[in-house]
């Protein structure tokens, strides 16, 4: 299977699967327990359907909005996600150079593994960094200043991962960060050459937004399960939210809100942003799909802040959906991360191309112009 080969994401899985070694596919792919959460985030879109217009007069289309204060060609986030060089050696930059080249956000990981000053030089595009809290506080205080230097866009929060889900797969793969060779996986590196020279002979994997602080997951091997579970700050409640987007100043999103009672917080506290997320279902499994919750939570904050259905989004049509329900913009990690593993930038950016064909393709047949068209009455319940 090649690239050209690839013509909706589930094919840039079958091809990651096919080019990385199972303990680094598996991390991308799993998800916690039973990973039932992980397969409702997309098979909630079956339960809503669009009811399209036709004869609309739809030769010219505006697929753009404002996300988070700036201007974004599509309304698509690639989502903040860790560890990307363990998937293709390329990592956060080409993720940021696809971005850039459609005019759309991404964001980047505490644990990225190219740093918040390599990663702002390459772009002025829209740009977010994702904080998780440590139990160190001058780690979190050096993130949030090197942020604001750089002149990141948009800070967001991270509030579903005080601890981490129980990842099985990773557990019965021993996945690490840096990742390291066990006996249980040796056939697969050793079958998997071109990720395994890459790898070794490659710049070394480190996690460079930890310098000075934390030896682990960079230095050090250790499971991601660990890391969470040692490293993160179980304490953090709304007083540390609220002291976090004072500190930062900036625009300000909380990242994992799921229930309507946390998204009014979010408006209390003065927040710019929420995305309704709950990890890729690698947290609590057996909770809510984000589009399950989506109409609830838009009707309690009414306007007052901005939405981004993070989870499950697959096709075109899944952001469609999303917005008919009142976001503002959906958005994901697994969309592009098969992608990257597959074929690295030129992965990414067939990954969003094919999601671009597929938005524009989607509004003119919903007999649509702009995406603000889009509305509840576009949505029927199955």
């Amino acid at each position: 299977m090649r690239l050209s080969d690839c013509h909706n994401i589930d094919d840039f899985r079958r091809l990651a699967k096919q080019r990385l070694p199972w303990p680094v596919f598996d991390y991308i792919d799993g998800a916690a327990d039973d990973e039932v959460t992980k397969a409702r985030n997309t098979s909630a879109f079956d339960t809503m359907d669009l009811v399209p217009d036709v004869l609309a007069g739809v030769g010219q289309i505006d697929t753009s909005c404002q996300i988070m204060g700036r201007h974004s060609a599509l309304p698509l986030v690639l989502s903040p996600t860790a560890l990307q060089r363990a998937f293709h050696r390329d990592g956060e930059r080409a993720v940021a150079q696809a971005a850039a080249r459609f005019g759309i956000w991404f964001g980047i990981s505490s644990l990225a593994t190219h740093s918040i000053e390599e990663i702002a030089a390459l772009t002025d595009g829209p740009k977010l960094f994702q904080l998780y809290v440590h139990k160190d506080q001058g780690l979190n205080a050096s993130m949030i200043e090197r942020c604001q230097t750089a002149g990141f866009d948009a800070l967001a929060l991270t509030v579903d991962t005080i601890v981490s889900g129980k990842r099985e797969r990773c557990l019965r793969s021993g996945f690490t960060t840096p990742p390291r060779f066990s006996a249980s996986s040796l056939w697969s590196y050793a079958t998997r050459p071109r990720w395994t020279l890459d790898y070794v002979f490659g710049p070394k994997f480190r996690l460079p937004n930890l310098d000075g602080h934390v030896e682990e997951g960079s230095g050090k091997a250790v499971s991601i399960q660990d890391y969470f579970n040692t490293m993160l700050d179980t304490n953090m409640d709304w007083d540390t939210a609220a002291r976090i987007r004072q500190d930062w100043g900036g625009t300000f999103a909380l990242k994992g809100i799921m229930s309507a009672g946390d998204a009014r917080k979010a408006v209390e506290i003065g927040a710019d942003a929420i995305w309704i997320s709950n990890h890729g279902g690698r947290q609590l499994d057996g909770s809510r799909a984000p589009f399950d919750q989506l109409r609830e939570i838009v009707e309690a904050v009414d306007g007052e802040i901005e939405i981004i259905l993070d989870g499950g989004v697959r096709r075109g049509t899944h952001v469609l959906k999303s917005l008919a329900a009142g976001a503002t913009a959906a958005s994901g990690g697994r969309l592009y991360l098969y992608a990257l593993a597959a074929a690295g930038q030129d992965g990414v950016e067939r990954a969003v191309q094919i999601l671009k064909e597929e938005i524009e393709r989607g509004m003119r047949l919903m007999g649509v112009t702009s995406i603000d068209q889009l509305a509840p009455d576009r949505l029927r319940r199955r």
